[in-house]
């Protein structure tokens, strides 16, 4: 059987946060930071004696603080009736004194007295969790709080995750962990990815081949999907989903946290599930569909048919009755037309409908499904691809290919949600250099760049900025088949999208959010038993430069965690020096101090390891060159390549071209090759450049012939970086790349001392 029944109780967790130093931090390790902080003199003291009061005693909001006092605190506190009279050694939970706070908002007053949380509705639910975070984890019978005045509320309405059950299934103990997660942190929308190729996760009562065929594929591809030619399977069965009596569960175990679920019914594409379920909802129902095994891009999806709308509303029918959410989610991406255009009934359609092609065909598509939708009294959420065509007149649209797509809907008076892959909001991606990190799709998605993520773009006025109605971020769980890496891979991200989507841009602070406030929430699920990526040791830097000596000063990522440190060149652990004070070591002359660290928790989990090298050396002496043509030189080779050392320029430079950008999908319909570019980089000043490359597959830049960066080999989307101490003037310039297969990608990077990175452009580039 693969239907899943749920065995173990699910245990309700927050979160409890030992606040340090709250002297010198401005949020009180509160995350997200809250709108206004006003620290006073005094701690109340709670105790066994304390009372908690309330207006409403069945509240859920009440409920959920009582619970968690009683069953996590271990403080017996009796619960009752707020009769409006002031109460010593009491917390108060009130609707009074919410006069112009905005939805979702609260005001926590702690004096040496009492303690009262003012808010409506949601607003109660996220005062409690600031409550709770400024309970001590470390308490004794007593837990002393410290007294403040906080006025509190969410920059948006929207603030989601997303979780695809479709390529790995999860079961539901998992699914309220999530929930539970996204509650603690103030998240409220919990996007539930249920159809997709790879398997069909909801039980359609009409339809029972869904979960009976759909819900199962014979075998997954191994490793990533670039690593072997051809593709090798593991040859075991996989499958999965929900029952209605499941998910009617979980929809009322996320209402009570004031989560609201919105469910996704892929749509017209990445429907090869439901194809292998039902062939005759195909334009091409005699060719063997299956659930697929492996990921991507698949050329069949629905084809537009009476039967097919038949059958979709009839799904939808189920789905709108299960859940109570303003939103469904359609999908709407990745559906190439190709079927379209090769079948017959498909093209008399467009004819029919007088429509210009097959983006036209889906628009009608898109349209039909919303005004079905509409209909039951909800609205259609799509990503960005349903602008294609047309936008149906009342669809939301969920902007993933960059910001574009979010950018065009909202001129055109379109609600959006920003989910970008480009702003560090695909947390199925890597969160450092490939090599680093486990098995994952790709990319580089760093803590860091979430973190300064801003959804409502500057080109957009602020009528038109009033239509971004939030942000998201999606794990995909391509390369994610336990439930200990999709923790991994959402943790510490989920807690930076919190900040996001919550604080006020004034608030946000990286540093302090990073430094001062993660490490007590790290050894919060350290404690817990979390998976979660480690950072690096706080002053670590994984970096090369130049200089006669280096001063390291350095604190562990996790509060109670310890650093240790090597300068031998071999990779640290817990049997090498512990670092405790700051040191600094002197750099001879043409020699190099390399210091590599890492981070160990209480419970033995390790950041990757960061290396740090020193040199002392001259800085390379510019070339002479005195040209003014912008642009590289590059010479293109067909063929499948291993490494950049196969590539050599032809003797005459004959065949080569001019190029003013790494561009290369001119060259992606080519299964197999390879570019050198060639030339010269202007540089305005003295000092130590850095460069790095992101490339699927590899790349390698070297600067008057020495190699800087290597990213060289087979491998899916990985970035690598380098440094040169450079003269002012003209170096040259050489970056060597090849891809096999037609998914490359290429990005350059330089950072300028004294700037922040960003892509080499040919304003510095000559040839």
């Amino acid at each position: 059987m693969y239907k899943k029944t749920l065995l173990l109780l699910v245990t309700t967790f927050v979160l409890s946060i030992a606040v340090q130093a709250q002297d010198t931090d401005p949020n009180m390790g509160i995350i997200p930071a809250p709108v206004s902080v006003k620290k006073s003199i005094g701690t109340f003291v709670l105790s066994q004696e304390t009372q908690l009061l309330a207006d409403t005693l069945d509240n859920k909001a009440v409920v959920f603080l009582s619970d968690y006092l009683k069953n996590t605190a271990m403080l017996h506190v009796a619960l009752k009736q707020n009769s409006g009279q002031s109460v010593s050694n009491s917390i108060t939970l009130t609707s009074a004194g919410t006069d112009g706070l905005p939805a979702e908002g609260y005001r926590l007053t702690i004096t040496p007295t009492n303690v009262t949380i003012a808010a409506k509705g949601a607003g109660l639910f996220y005062g409690i969790q600031t409550l709770i975070q400024l309970i001590p984890a470390d308490r004794g019978a007593t837990a002393k709080l410290p007294c403040v005045q906080i006025e509190d509320y969410p920059r948006f309405g929207y603030r989601g995750l997303m979780l695809d059950v479709c390529r790995h299934f999860f079961s539901v103990q998992f699914v309220k962990k999530y929930i539970d997660l996204m509650a603690a942190y103030k998240l409220n929308t919990f996007h539930w990815h249920l159809t997709d190729d790879q398997g069909w996760r909801i039980e359609i009562k009409k339809y029972p081949k869904l979960t009976e065929i759909g819900s199962r594929r014979a075998e997954t591809v191994i490793g990533n999907y670039h690593d072997r030619t051809p593709q090798q399977y593991d040859n075991t069965p996989v499958g999965g989903y929900y029952t209605q009596d499941e998910i009617r569960d979980v929809i009322k175990y996320a209402a009570d946290r004031y989560i609201t679920i919105v469910p996704e019914i892929e749509m017209p594409g990445h429907a090869m599930a439901a194809l292998a379920s039902y062939p005759e909802l195909g334009c091409e129902p005699e060719s063997g569909y299956k659930v697929q095994g492996t990921w991507g891009v698949f050329k069949n999806i629905y084809c537009p048919s009476e039967q097919t709308f038949g059958f979709l509303e009839d799904v939808l029918t189920e789905v709108i009755d299960l859940f109570p959410s303003k939103y469904i989610h359609i999908g709407g991406d990745e559906a190439p037309k190709s079927a379209w255009k090769e079948s017959k009934f498909c093209q008399q359609l467009i004819k029919k409908l007088k429509l210009k092609d097959e983006d036209g065909l889906q628009s009608y598509f898109i349209h039909r499904i919303e005004k079905f939708v509409n209909s039951k009294g909800r609205s259609i959420i799509g990503w960005d691809e349903i602008l294609e065509g047309g936008l149906a007149p009342n669809a939301t649209v969920m902007s993933w290919r960059g910001e574009e797509g979010g950018i065009a809907a909202a001129k055109q008076n379109h609600d959006v949600i920003m989910t970008p892959s480009s702003g560090g909001l695909y947390i199925d991606h890597a969160q450092g250099f490939f090599s680093t990190e486990p098995l994952s799709i790709g990319g580089n998605e760093p803590i860091t760049k979430i973190y300064r993520y801003d959804p409502t773009p500057e080109v957009l006025s602020d009528d038109q900025k009033k239509h971004i109605l939030g942000v998201q971020a999606n794990l995909w769980t391509e390369y994610i088949p336990t439930e200990n890496k999709a923790e991994y891979m959402l943790l510490p991200r989920m807690l930076a999208l919190s900040e996001i989507a919550w604080t006020p841009l004034a608030n946000k602070n990286f540093k302090d959010f990073s430094e001062t406030r993660l490490p007590s929430h790290l050894a919060w699920l350290d404690k817990n038993s979390f998976d979660y990526r480690v950072p690096s040791a706080i002053g670590a830097k994984d970096t090369a430069y130049f200089a006669d000596k280096v001063t390291v000063d350095l604190k562990p990522s996790v509060k109670g965690a310890k650093v240790y440190y090597t300068i031998d060149g071999y990779t640290p652990r817990e049997t090498d020096n512990e670092f405790n004070i700051p040191m600094t070591y002197n750099v001879p002359i043409d020699q190099y101090r390399e210091i590599q660290t890492i981070v160990i928790t209480p419970t033995g989990k390790r950041s990757v390891v960061t290396k740090t090298v020193v040199y002392n050396k001259a800085p390379l002496a510019p070339v002479n060159y005195k040209g003014t043509n912008q642009g590289l030189r590059y010479e293109f080779f067909p063929g499948e390549f291993n490494s950049t050392n196969n590539l050599k320029l032809s003797a005459d430079g004959a065949d080569s071209l001019i190029a003013k950008s790494f561009n290369i999908n001119q060259f992606r319909k080519a299964t197999g090759f390879g570019i050198i570019y060639n030339g010269y980089i202007r540089i305005d000043s003295d000092g130590v450049y850095g460069f790095s490359t992101t490339s699927d597959d590899g790349s390698t830049i070297l600067i008057d012939d020495q190699l800087v960066v290597d990213n060289d080999g087979k491998h899916p989307v990985s970035g690598k970086n380098g440094a040169v101490a450079l003269q002012k003037g003209f170096h040259k310039f050489t970056l060597k790349y090849f891809n096999i297969g037609t998914t490359g990608s290429l990005k350059v990077f330089i950072t300028i001392p004294g700037k922040p990175t960003g892509e080499l452009g040919s304003d510095l580039l000559f040839n």
